[in-house]
């Protein structure tokens, strides 16, 4: 045989060995995969600090540990080992020390996870640590009585409510509860600690509102100017926060402020809508943030505004660009902003020029999210994921060039599993607009075959799919079973410009739907290997609102899966938590716009409800409460449709726990694989 030839097979024989060695994802590796979370970068720019959390499926847990890890990707070092988690590492302005979260106060060691001092000792705990430039002082947050002047009264009153044998929950305004916890009388107030005089104080004593805020905020909701003499905060202070967006950016100079006493602010920001995250300038002249323009709206346009400390002025500096500002880091000469934001079906890294508001993208592919920028301006560190790899961490220059991933924590799983890279197709959708949707072909893909499809609906609605490692919807985990998943951007979708996403509000079971039916139509049509016979979809939360839509207005599917989806408008609006959603989203209470929560409530469908549905639900879950799904399944079944109702009573929106996502993943396949035409 010739030496080429030779050559050749050992090549072939090699590749056919690693290929059959590889397999689809399974539920348990998807759990096994390492998360990484909070990075910090040194003040030298030599090193990086990042939280991994891994989680088990014996110990149905998860374990978070902070890891180091020079900027050229080598010398990768566990700060600690311990069996107790650690998080949120944040390197002290010297850069000698590392600070971090251990057992509900905030810690301090060296280099090599020795030496460690415990930097806050309260009562009620402390997190979210923001240095002072100058390492004397930092502030943080903690969950207090607001009426308490000090820690003693917090421990006396939880003392009393421990012991009162009487177990009862007494509400007086509303967001009495959000998300998946029972608010109740606390409060998160913004504290500072000063570190030559071993004190805490509370910056918002005796205030009846959070810091950061409840909703709606962002990552870095408050900060510290670059001389240590004035912070600035996101606070929302409106009487009824149950319908209000309007967070604000207020300053305090600490000058001012009074020990003991309850302090006035000043307030920077001036829309009625969403504003936050303020950040200052390296130079201290200018606090940026990102501002809503519309009260009540919570998918608005995040616009860059600058306010000039000196002068007072406040401009907007992004009104040329219909963009969604998300994160935000100034250049070390404060001359330009690096910024996320999405674009179509990625999550782009972009830099804006001050003066002029010149804007560039820098990292225009994959998710990309939790910038860092080097002290030099010269290069950037940031996370990136795609849909075959989770979040990992990435290097490149300040212009974009010289992309180099530095950590690769899940190489090993990763290198056994087969899976296919997204693709994606645009379609016509209502009126004749472009839609995009992400395809993504099963594991061992043979064109020659068919293949059922899972046809995928995201929630938000005012949210999308993207070229990303989702540990809940994986697209790669829906095609892992042998399925062609077709995951829509429809109306509403964000990433497509603030018209697009408007496009929904009071028009849920409209444009909408058209768009999702013209994909599903053009799919069907235009790729032959999907098996028309087997078409699958499944959505959560305004998804699973579509799902119910679906089950009411065709028979097209062959079974449906509903994740805490929005079945009755009515009711979700008098038991859901942040009542801005609804009100805007419909126009009003169901009193004022009677005739939208009519039209627009798949409960009112129930006649033609044919398709046998899985419905799934999370007894926690407070935005889509509960009752949504037992309404919905009653409906089901007293209309004879297949269905069975899957209840998680610990679950909150999400199912967050590892045997019970086990246990979902496995219940969707299963009830997929019953309902298959054969």
């Amino acid at each position: 045989m010739k030496k080429a030839a030779l050559i050749f097979v050992i090549f072939l024989f090699a590749f056919l060995q690693v290929n059959a060695q590889k397999h689809a994802i399974t539920p348990e590796e998807l759990w096994q995969m390492q998360r990484i979370g909070a990075m910090d970068i040194s003040p030298d720019g030599t090193t990086l600090a990042f939280q991994v959390t891994t989680y088990s499926m014996d110990e149905n847990k998860g374990q978070s540990d902070i890891y180091l890890i020079n900027i050229d990707g080598t010398n990768l070092r566990p700060l600690k080992n311990s069996e107790v988690s650690e998080s949120s590492p944040k390197f002290s302005p010297d850069g000698k020390t590392i600070a971090y979260n251990y057992k509900g106060q905030i810690w301090l060691s060296d280099y090599e996870g020795n030496n460690d001092k415990q930097l806050t000792d309260i009562y009620t705990g402390a997190s979210g640590l923001v240095w002072a430039k100058d390492g004397k002082s930092f502030l943080f947050t903690s969950l207090v009585w607001p009426d308490c002047p000090d820690m003693q009264c917090n421990e006396d009153k939880d003392t009393d409510v421990a012991e009162d044998p009487v177990e009862v929950m007494i509400f007086d305004e509303l967001m009495y509860r959000h998300w998946d916890d029972w608010r109740g009388p606390k409060r998160s107030h913004l504290f500072l600690k000063d570190l030559e005089k071993d004190e805490s104080y509370d910056l918002t004593l005796f205030s009846n509102f959070d810091v950061p805020v409840l909703a709606l905020g962002s990552a870095n909701d408050y900060s510290m100017s670059p001389c240590g003499k004035e912070i600035a905060f996101t606070m929302n202070t409106d009487d009824m926060l149950a319908t209000s967006t309007n967070n604000d950016i207020f300053t305090l100079k600490l000058a001012d402020f009074k020990k003991g006493e309850k302090n006035t602010y000043t307030k920077i920001s001036a829309s009625g809508g969403n504003d936050n995250q303020p950040v200052y300038s390296p130079c201290g002249k200018y606090i940026a943030f990102c501002s809503m323009e519309r009260a009540g709206f919570e998918a608005d346009k995040q616009r860059l505004m600058i306010y000039n400390r000196e002068s007072g002025e406040l401009k907007c500096v992004s009104d040329n660009l219909d963009i969604s500002f998300g994160q935000l880091v100034w250049s070390p000469d404060a001359k330009y902003i690096y910024y996320t934001t999405t674009h179509e079906i990625y999550d782009v890294i972009n830099k804006i020029e001050v003066a002029t508001g010149n804007n560039e993208t820098i990292i225009g592919s994959r998710s990309n999210s939790s910038i860092l920028l080097s002290p030099d301006g010269i290069k950037l560190y940031f996370k990136q994921q795609r849909s075959t790899q989770p979040h990992e961490i990435f290097s490149a220059d300040a212009d974009g060039s010289n992309l180099k991933q530095l950590s690769f924590v899940n190489k090993e799983l990763l290198a056994n599993l087969e899976m296919n890279e997204i693709e994606n197709f645009w379609s016509e959708g209502a009126g004749g607009t472009p839609v995009q949707s992400i395809l993504v072909k099963p594991p061992f893909f043979d064109s020659t075959k068919k293949y059922p499809m899972i046809f995928l609906i995201h929630g938000g609605p005012q949210g999308g799919w993207t070229d990303d490692f989702h540990y809940r919807w994986n697209l790669q985990m829906f095609a892992s079973r042998g399925y062609v998943v077709v995951a829509v951007n429809p109306r509403g979708s964000v990433g497509y410009g603030q018209k697009f996403t408007d496009e929904i509000s009071k028009d849920w079971g409209g444009k909408v739907y058209i768009d999702l039916m013209n994909t599903l139509d053009y799919a069907i049509a235009n790729y032959n290997f999907i098996d028309s016979k087997n078409i699958f979809a499944a959505g959560a939360s305004y998804g699973g609102y579509m799902i119910n839509w679906i089950e009411g207005h065709t028979d097209r599917f062959t079974a449906l899966v509903c994740h805490d989806g929005v079945f009755n408008l009515e009711s979700m609006w008098g038991t859901t938590e942040e009542l801005w959603f609804p009100e805007w989203e419909m126009g009003g209470t169901p009193w004022e716009s009677r005739d939208l929560y009519v039209k627009w409530s798949p409960h009112q469908f129930v006649q033609n409800f044919k398709t046998p549905m899985l419905v799934v639900h999370g007894g926690m879950d407070f935005r889509v409460p509960e009752g949504q799904a037992f309404e919905l399944f009653s409906s089901l079944q007293r209309m004879g449709v297949k269905s069975k109702f899957i209840y998680f009573p610990k679950e909150t929106h999400f199912v967050t726990k590892p045997q019970n996502a086990r246990f979902w993943w496995n219940s969707i396949f299963e009830w997929y694989e019953e309902n298959k035409v054969r």
